[in-house]
């Protein structure tokens, strides 16, 4: 009989071991999930970084940023993967596998996103509210390089790809007179946090040029601010020094001032 009670406790004992065995946490590969994405992470900043310092032109940045996207997408599996295996085992391996999850989502969606918008987007780079007579560039011609694009509008052709792709995109019309208006659009300009190269009072003329997050593109802006009989006419052009397509920036950023000058401006 004590051999028998002997027997049924060691193999209860080996089956306890088994399954403590087959559920055990497994922190290794929520750490891999995380390194990979934290990796992601660094190659991503690394693609705009190096074209900033010139260590690479930007085209090469993007097949840099399109390794981290890869790397991020590698990262998310085995993090998904991980917090799986270890939900409801280690609280600590299952928030590290959800935290390199997120953040390899994040690096992977960025290529994805601009996929998506130069696939849906027209290749234009040259948007203004005025394409039959587009505001002028003068102060900004000084400060481009060798490679940019030039500065004279690209004509009807270019307009109605534009029409097409941004019928929102037109002049504001305010009651304020044409002072008030230049003074308001040269202070949404600063809020914006873009850089004002040159401005003119009388000819209501305004430059600016903006730089964007992760490659530090540089944009020029331009905004024209005329009197007219029924109010003041306020028009604005925003154009990429390089790239075919700016993936929708310079429609953004138009829309974006003019949602901002009209608040400064009470309408």
């Amino acid at each position: 009989m004590v051999g028998l009670c002997d027997w049924n406790a060691t193999t209860d004992t080996v089956a306890m071991d088994a399954v403590a065995t087959k559920t055990k946490s497994r922190p290794g590969w929520a750490w891999l999930g995380f390194a990979l994405a934290a990796s992601g992470v660094a190659l991503a900043l690394a693609s705009g970084s190096g074209y900033r310092l010139g260590w690479w032109p930007y085209r090469t940045g993007f097949q840099v940023l399109t390794a981290a996207a890869a790397l991020g997408t590698l990262a998310a599996t085995v993090s998904l993967g991980a917090a799986l295996a270890n939900w409801g085992l280690s609280r600590r391996a299952t928030a590290r596998a959800t935290v390199g999850l997120v953040v390899g989502l994040a690096v992977a969606i960025i290529p994805l996103q601009w996929k998506l918008a130069a696939e849906r987007l027209p290749r234009i780079h040259d948007i203004t509210t005025d394409p039959e007579d587009p505001p002028r560039f003068a102060a900004v011609a000084k400060l481009r390089g060798q490679g940019d694009h030039p500065l004279d509008y690209a004509g009807a052709a270019l307009a109605i790809k534009q029409r097409a792709a941004y019928p929102d995109i037109r002049p504001m019309y305010t009651r304020h007179d044409a002072r008030r208006a230049f003074e308001a659009a040269r202070a949404v300009l600063h809020d914006m946090g873009l850089r004002v190269v040159g401005e003119s009072v009388p000819q209501g003329h305004i430059e600016a040029v903006d730089r964007t997050l992760l490659f530090g593109f540089q944009d020029d802006v331009v905004i024209r601010v005329r009197a007219g009989p029924a109010g003041t006419r306020v028009d604005a052009r925003s154009m990429s020094r390089l790239g075919i397509s700016d993936l929708g920036k310079n429609a953004k950023r138009l829309r974006v001032f003019y949602t901002k000058l009209r608040a400064r401006l009470g309408e």
